[in-house]
């Protein structure tokens, strides 16, 4: 199966060569396919802010690829560089509050820097730790797109439709995606029939961004309204919601893009089994609960304007980017560590006590 999911692989969001950091335009798509380079961390940082690179683990990489970058204009400016390196962690820690994969990464750069010998050439040592983190997203996308369609096998083997929020595909990761990549390998193995991707509104990732991967790849896609969610699990034979995640807390609580706790309150409703699917460094073992997770809230004009065009009545907008699921809503999550059914605190301390998968 793995080949057959490495051949499958067309899609790319971030590019890294010749010293620079290239970003597909996720504003823009699919109208338009438009890669913007980058140059220091302070680009990068509002490239995450403003959106042209979103998903958690397309965060978390292309916030580890700033600092390299950062490390090159610190070093040619001479002088204390990694005293002078602090204020770019801290720009690219703010870019955005909730996905807990921009701080695993900035972390793990962090870690790399100050294990630095003085025989080390700190540009090069950083720059193949931040390669190394792009790959073990990729590699832990093809572990987890085997498990979870292991999962699914394992509780209905016949043809079926599932439900998907946001996007997880190749866009929002450093490979063959999350939740997306689950629901490519099981369509590759014949186990899907079809897709409903909600439209996920404000920013409209499922419209314009997973069914644009989807429809390229031939898997028979069908976009909805956020609000027709409980109707179609009602009546068109759903059998699964598979979703992706943004952050985890110890007790398996998930924040996911906003929208998902009303999926999960729905699916149990209609007996519908609630899939989460997300990389380890997604998992905040630091945080007890969802209460803990701080939730991004963004401008109300993203809901009262359409391309500029002010749409809504003169009113103010909530605009929060993510909800929080409740574990008990959650029938599994899968990782590249394993998948825990029924997830709670002591399930997910096993798991995160893991070195690899067993």
């Amino acid at each position: 199966m793995r080949d057959r999911l490495l051949a499958a692989e067309k899609v790319k969001a971030i590019d890294w060569r010749d010293g620079a950091l290239y970003l597909l335009d996720q504003r823009i798509l699919p109208a338009e396919e438009v890669w913007l380079a980058y140059a220091d961390a302070r680009g990068v940082a509002e490239a995450i802010r403003s959106m042209v690179v979103r998903g958690a683990p397309a965060i978390g990489i292309s916030a580890a690829y700033g600092i390299v970058l950062a490390v090159r204009q610190r070093l040619a400016a001479g002088g204390d560089w990694k005293a002078a390196l602090e204020e770019d962690f801290t720009v690219l820690a703010e870019s955005r509050p909730t996905a807990v994969n921009l701080f695993w990464a900035l972390n793990r750069m962090r870690e790399r820097l100050e294990r630095l010998k003085s025989t080390d050439d700190p540009l090069a040592v950083m720059e193949a730790e931040a390669i190394s983190i792009h790959e073990s997203d990729r590699e832990a996308n093809l572990t987890m797109a085997q498990l979870g369609v292991e999962l699914i096998r394992k509780h209905q083997g016949s043809e079926q439709a599932v439900l998907t929020h946001c996007n997880t595909g190749a866009l929002a990761t450093g490979g063959f995606g999350t939740a997306l990549g689950v629901i490519r390998g099981a369509w590759l193995e014949g186990m899907i029939e079809r897709v409903y991707a909600d439209e996920t509104r404000p920013w409209l990732q499922g419209s314009r961004l997973t069914a644009w991967e989807l429809a390229n790849e031939g898997i028979p896609v069908t976009l909805n309204a956020d609000s027709a969610a409980a109707h179609l699990m009602k009546t068109k034979g759903i059998t699964w919601v598979i979703v992706g995640a943004d952050r985890i807390t110890a007790n398996g609580d998930v924040a996911n893009k906003i929208g998902t706790y009303q999926l999960a309150v729905n699916a149990m409703h209609h007996g519908v089994r609630f899939m989460v699917v997300a990389p380890s460094s997604t998992i905040d073992m630091s945080l007890a609960s969802g209460d803990d997770i701080p939730i991004e809230e963004r401008a109300g004009s993203e809901l009262l304007e359409v391309g500029g065009q002010r749409v809504g009545a003169d009113v103010d907008a909530f605009n929060p980017v993510f909800d929080v699921t409740p574990a008990d809503l959650i029938d599994a999550i899968v990782t590249e560590k394993g998948v825990v059914e029924r997830p709670d605190t002591a399930k997910m301390t096993q798991l995160m006590c893991r070195k690899r998968l067993h």
